[in-house]
């Protein structure tokens, strides 16, 4: 099963599980080590049930439950920790997901790719007992195990002793016996697919068996592998993820494609990702038959000018309004007048809102043509028309006409006093304030929030007076958005580094290749990786590499991890 955390919540709630917030699980076994003892080779049932009763999903929802009760899975409060199967977290480090079981519940029914083959690992709060469900050829297996903390101690008094004879032993027997399940040699792609000293020859073998595979910058013999692989699914995910495409290898990539539907997606993937093609692409997929793709191609970023107005002028009408908003300033006063005169409401609509950034809107044009929204905050608005909005605006209308640059001083000070606090929110972050005014201005800030970077100040980061003025702000989101710059000043570097708000400092981790290792070293305390960032900030080139055995017998298991 595959999905994001979104879907990982729905899917337990299907369960009969209550999801109860988070809190930190840094002190327990890991989601992926507490897979190891259900799927090992040696590993025995606590209980099994053949899969042929008639009453599978029931007797296994009972056994469950009789083992959670017994072995302490479910706590004093009912709160325990679970992992479901599958792909929830893309890239992103697996997280346990604290639950409580409701009224009515269904593990055995629901947690499986189908009902009565359940595939999830149950661990108490504390860290102390695991119990999971897996299935095997014939029957479904609990597995139990206690003690965690104290086998894992024995696990490493004994691999400390044990010779390279016992270790080639070791891995000799692994190949010995059954073959493995299909779930062990998926996992096993994924932790291959992960190892850095992977030969290219055998990483190429892994496409299609792992998508881990391509989600870290690949030598380029991979890459071409994967671009003419046989599944689309390789290919498809090989543009989602893969940072280091060229405009050559691209451009292989989408025309390479016969299915219109995959070269739309795949054409759709460059243009999320901003990426460049080649010339003969941009002909290609700018006249391709497919009204997808030409939509698609519109917003490719370096689509010539000469293309982007020929879309402009598309037969199509979702084509022509795509193009609408690039092609605007390369078009002249015919070409805008018939796309203001579409008889399409999409097409006319786009050439408003672009006409009106350089002449006033009336309220008529506001109030016909159904542009609210991105009138509101892209638009120049005549100057009644905006005063009224900010003065009897419903709060909606307001927090989207807050963030226009085009406003009168006068209103965005009435703005900054609004009652509604989204209102205010938005007010605060506009660049054309100064720090004074953004400091006068009446807002709350989730401190764990960690919200996009504010676009106007990513704009700057290659201004270090800029940098040095916006890092000294009192918004915290203004001071994050400059700590996601690639190189900062030094001194700005060591502002951040002390910044009061965690998120300063995680952002300055992730982002930035001057972070100091000292800083580098408290995040790691704290922060388990992201999405985005999944090995930050362990694989920050200023990270600690020497004397981290002094670690060893650090109270913080973070800590403790350094010396793995």
């Amino acid at each position: 099963m595959t999905g994001g955390r979104d879907e990982l919540a729905e899917l337990l709630q299907r369960a009969g599980l209550e999801i109860v917030g988070d809190a930190p699980t840094e002190e327990v076994l890991r989601p992926w080590a507490a897979w190891r003892p259900l799927v090992s080779f040696e590993a025995e049932p606590t209980v099994a049930v053949h899969c042929d009763r008639p009453d599978l999903v029931a007797e296994l929802n009972d056994q469950w439950h009789r083992l959670a009760v017994k072995t302490g899975i479910i706590g004093k409060d009912g709160v325990f920790l679970i992992d479901v199967a599958g792909n929830w977290t893309g890239c992103a480090p697996r997280a346990w997901t604290r639950v409580r079981l409701a009224t009515q519940w269904d593990l055995a029914g629901v947690l499986g790719e189908r009902p009565g083959q359940p595939e999830f690992v149950t661990l108490s709060t504390d860290g102390s007992t695991l119990l999971g469900a897996t299935v095997e050829e014939y029957e479904v297996w609990l597995i139990a195990v206690d003690r965690i903390r104290e086998r894992q101690e024995a696990a490493a008094r004994a691999k400390a002793q044990e010779s390279p004879e016992e270790r080639a032993a070791a891995w000799t027997s692994l190949l010995q016996g059954p073959g493995p399940t299909r779930r062990l040699r998926e996992l096993w792609s994924h932790g291959l697919a992960r190892n850095p000293s992977m030969p290219d020859g055998l990483r190429a073998g892994l496409l299609g068996l792992s998508h881990f595979v391509v989600w870290h910058p690949l030598p380029t013999a991979v890459v071409e592998a994967a671009i003419i692989h046989p599944e689309w699914k390789v290919r498809g995910v090989l543009a989602e993820a893969q940072p280091n495409l060229t405009a050559e290898q691209w451009t292989r990539l989408i025309l390479g494609e016969h299915d219109s539907r995959h070269r739309w997606i795949l054409t759709m993937l460059a243009a999320d990702r901003q990426a460049e093609l080649t010339e003969t692409a941009y002909e290609q997929l700018a006249a391709d038959a497919s009204t997808q793709v030409r939509e698609e191609a519109a917003r490719l970023p370096g689509l010539p000018a000469r293309m982007m107005t020929a879309l402009a002028a598309d037969p199509d009408p979702a084509v022509r309004a795509a193009a609408c908003p690039r092609a605007w300033p390369r078009l002249g006063g015919p070409a805008r007048r018939k796309l203001l005169n579409d008889p399409h409401d999409k097409v006319r609509a786009e050439a408003l809102l672009q006409h009106h950034r350089d002449h006033p809107m009336p309220p008529a044009v506001f109030d016909s043509e159904n542009l609210e929204e991105c009138a509101l905050e892209t638009c120049r608005l005549e100057r009644g028309l905006a005063e009224d909005l900010a003065r009897h605006g419903e709060p909606a209308q307001r927090r989207s006409l807050a963030g226009n640059p085009y406003l009168d001083p006068a209103v965005v000070e009435r703005l900054a006093q609004d009652p509604d606090e989204d209102v205010r929110s938005v007010v605060a972050t506009r660049p054309d304030l100064t720090e004074e005014q953004r400091a006068g201005i009446r807002i709350n800030i989730d401190p764990h929030g960690h919200r996009s970077p504010l676009r106007w100040v990513m704009a700057l980061h290659d201004d270090p007076d800029a940098m040095r003025r916006l890092a000294a702000s009192s918004h915290p989101l203004v001071r994050r958005s400059v700590a996601r710059a690639r190189h900062l000043p030094p001194d700005v570097v060591e502002r951040l580094a002390r910044d009061e708000d965690r998120v300063v400092q995680l952002f300055l981790a992730e982002s930035c290749d001057d972070a100091p290792a000292e800083m580098l070293l408290e995040v790691w305390q704290w922060w388990t990786g992201s999405f985005s960032f999944p090995d930050r900030p362990h694989s920050h080139p200023n990270f600690p590499r020497r004397d981290l055995l002094r670690y060893a017998d650090d109270p913080n298991p973070r800590m403790r991890q350094l010396d793995e």
